[in-house]
């Protein structure tokens, strides 16, 4: 049985970093689209970052040259270091992990398996 489990979010300053991470378990991680979402207060969900089965990475513009993706494979847990936050970033925090079947697309990965979300909040 998939499970994602994310954990690290908190309240933060702006400026300030936090790291998130994502347990996988029921499948391997590896070669396999992994992404971070971020769905504020009535606001619709949005794709945050994305590594690919060959590990490419990309970033959506708000976040690009702040936030990090990164996976250990050992471990079959993905990452999302956050530095020089806003308080726009404010959000609750969802990893994904692809699937066949899955209704929602970022960056050319169709996403099937979610995690329960971390708060993340950023005040100014």
């Amino acid at each position: 049985q998939v499970q994602l489990v994310e954990s690290g979010g908190g309240s933060v300053q702006a400026g300030g970093s936090l790291r998130l991470s994502c347990a996988a378990s029921g499948f391997t991680s590896r070669n396999r689209c992994m992404a971070w979402f971020r769905q504020a207060p009535g606001k619709e969900r949005e794709g945050v970052a994305i590594m690919d089965s060959n590990g490419v990475t990309r970033y959506a513009i708000s976040v690009k040259g702040r936030f990090t993706i990164s996976q250990d494979s050992a471990k079959n847990t993905l990452y999302l270091q956050m530095n020089s936050l806003k308080p726009e970033d404010t959000g609750m925090y969802y990893c994904a992990a692809a699937g066949a079947y899955g209704v929602t697309w970022f960056l050319g990965c169709r996403f099937d398996y979610w995690g329960q979300g971390t708060q993340v909040t950023v005040s100014s």
